[in-house]
């Protein structure tokens, strides 16, 4: 059929990829100490039932509330936005769901609404001057503006058209209102990977894309898990983080590769979807016609740090350490899967761990000066050469040596 054709400005309503912004929004206010992860909403909105008000905000980012998805009355999506007050006594909680994955639309309208009590400020503004202004995410909208796409939903058996309203989703805005383009969810994409200390500090970014709860469905293997307002998945043994979005009219997707820094983001005016595997494909597509696009962000190396990177050994096992960027280290097993971590400065030759297996653990370089270079990692030792003598090795070494 005849239409404009899509530009990289076009607009198209991002539906649940606004919870990823709300997330931040979140994160920010838990970074300014007005709210704490483990803190029960209700000590903040105290209008809300007991059983609901119990509910953390981090059960809520990881979708571990209980929480129903929707809330009771008209289909919200195709409906006029309900106001706040109305929307309270529409939610409903099942304690048999409590700590179980399961995707809750109401639970991100109840962080928008917090957000908005504890910085005294609308979700809307929260987000717009505090995550998408410093992103330059300039067309990142609350409504549709001129030019954007149409809603469309398409006859699964005929070349056919519907039109989908667009309404205001009012109190549900936190879990799905925002419109965008493809050029701004990519900004949004470089934070995820890369970082911008203007909108989250790194440590809590990367918090946002731990892994929390699994999504068990049951007859397949585990593939999506949840973090803070973001999908973590590995179809395929790659790590992806991102979100996807739907809203009568509307699909897409934001996924980023954070280990090679590659990143895609999809829109389209369609109501029925183009399958979760299609961001993947598109980003192992990148980096296979683009040899030079697997350059993670932290590739350069701190010259600070130069001489701690190579290879050094844990016992007899090779491990390689690299330098990156604002002083971080990176530990890696050399040639097969173990135990690694990255590292973020915490101190005069001193790092802490801030992922997988060595996360919170302290590592210290003791440099070559009156002996052999060490590090000192979680008490392990890690030298130059295998069980370098000239280290101070936990139990000693062999006299004898190798032989």
């Amino acid at each position: 059929m005849d239409g404009v054709p899509a530009t990289p400005d076009t607009a198209y309503r991002i539906g649940s990829i606004t919870k990823t912004l709300t997330a931040i929004g979140v994160l920010q206010q838990v970074a300014a100490g007005r709210i704490a992860l483990d803190d029960p909403v209700g000590r903040v909105l105290t209008e809300l039932p007991p059983d609901i008000g119990a509910v953390s905000v981090r059960a809520l980012l990881v979708h571990g509330s209980g929480l129903l998805a929707e809330p009771t009355g008209p289909w919200w999506e195709r409906s006029p936005g309900r106001t706040w007050d109305q929307l309270v006594p529409q939610l409903r909680r099942n304690d048999a769901l409590i700590g179980r994955f399961h995707y809750s639309n109401t639970g991100f309208a109840i962080l928008g609404e917090l957000t908005a009590r504890v910085s005294s400020r609308p979700w809307w503004d929260v987000v717009r001057d505090d995550v998408l202004a410093p992103l330059g995410m300039r067309a990142t909208t609350y409504d549709a503006g001129p030019g954007s796409a149409p809603g469309l939903a398409v006859h699964p058996g005929a070349d056919l058209l519907h039109a989908e309203p667009a309404h205001d989703s009012a109190a549900m805005a936190p879990a799905g209102q925002l419109w965008s383009t493809v050029g701004d969810l990519a900004r949004l994409g470089m934070f995820l990977a890369a970082g911008d200390p203007a909108v989250l500090d790194d440590t809590m970014r990367r918090r946002m894309q731990v892994p929390a709860l699994v999504d068990d469905v049951p007859g397949q293997p585990w593939s999506r898990s949840y973090g803070f307002g973001l999908d973590v998945t590995a179809p395929s043994g790659g790590r992806y983080v991102g979100h996807g979005g739907s809203m009568p009219g509307f699909v897409g997707a934001l996924r980023v590769d954070v280990d090679r820094g590659l990143g895609v983001a999809v829109l389209a005016n369609s109501t029925a979807g183009f399958g979760s595997e299609l961001p993947h494909r598109l980003i192992d597509t990148l980096a296979s016609a683009d040899p030079t696009s697997g350059v993670t962000p932290w590739e350069t190396a701190d010259d600070e740090n130069a001489d701690l990177a190579g290879r050094w050994h844990w016992g007899p096992r090779p491990y390689l350490l690299r330098a990156l960027p604002s002083g971080g280290l990176e530990l890696r097993p050399e040639g097969a899967a173990g135990r690694g971590s990255r590292f973020v400065p915490a101190g005069q030759d001193t790092w802490t761990g801030v992922d997988e297996y060595f996360a919170g653990e302290r590592l210290r370089a003791h440099r070559r000066r009156e002996q052999s270079a060490y590090l000192d990692l979680a008490t392990f030792r890690f030298t130059r050469a295998p069980y370098d003598p000239d280290c101070d090795i936990p139990g000693g070494t062999d006299p004898a040596g190798w032989y």
